[in-house]
């Protein structure tokens, strides 16, 4: 997994179920994968221990740490939570 980038939260996040990582506003948002296909809005990243799927438009990129993005085709069985 390449760390992609580094951003801060531009306000509190709580997503709707497992899948997705909750953050508050100012928090550092860890990205590694920028999803394609049907679900282009969201990224996954880390804060804290915590890995998930949060809307891109809540993040104000402050470091950049790789060139080439790693984008994930995205499908059924990416979004299932147990």
């Amino acid at each position: 997994t390449v760390l992609m980038c580094r951003g801060k939260a531009m306000r509190d996040f709580k997503g709707p179920d497992c899948r997705f990582v909750n953050f508050k506003k100012g928090e550092a948002v860890y990205v590694y994968y920028k999803l394609i296909g049907e679900s282009t809005e969201l990224w996954a990243g880390s804060v804290g221990s915590d890995f998930g799927y949060f809307p891109k438009d809540l993040l104000e990129i402050n470091h950049n740490y790789s060139n080439e993005e790693l984008e994930l085709p995205t499908d059924e069985t990416d979004f299932v939570c147990f």
